[in-house]
């Protein structure tokens, strides 16, 4: 299977946990955080917006996502990835990365 994607954003991303300081476990469209959720500024990305995410190294791939939070770092070009410790965040760190925004048909044959 490969997945359509109609735009490639590139993004300096970090990673962030429920329990980050000013951080909860609702996002900022009121679902509940999970792994593939993003903070954005969605003035860039607007919210719902489903994306794949690699680091432009190679080394991560975050993989499917969704564009659901906000955060008061989150400006342009800068996103922030829901891992759920603080030990996955860290691994993480900040990275470059290429985000390729799905269309409505994601899987193809």
């Amino acid at each position: 299977d490969r997945l359509q994607y109609t735009d490639v954003v590139h993004v300096q991303a970090t990673a962030y946990t429920h329990t980050d300081p000013g951080c909860n476990e609702i996002t900022a469209t009121g679902t509940v955080v999970r792994v593939g959720t993003v903070a954005v500024d969605p003035r860039l990305i607007p919210y719902g917006t489903r994306m794949f995410i690699v680091s432009d190294d190679g080394k991560f791939v975050y993989g499917i996502a969704t564009a659901e939070d906000c955060g008061a770092a989150i400006k342009n070009n800068r996103v922030d990835l829901y891992y759920p410790t603080t030990q996955e965040c860290l691994k993480f760190g900040r990275r470059n990365c290429t985000i390729y925004i799905l269309g409505e048909t994601e899987l193809m044959n």
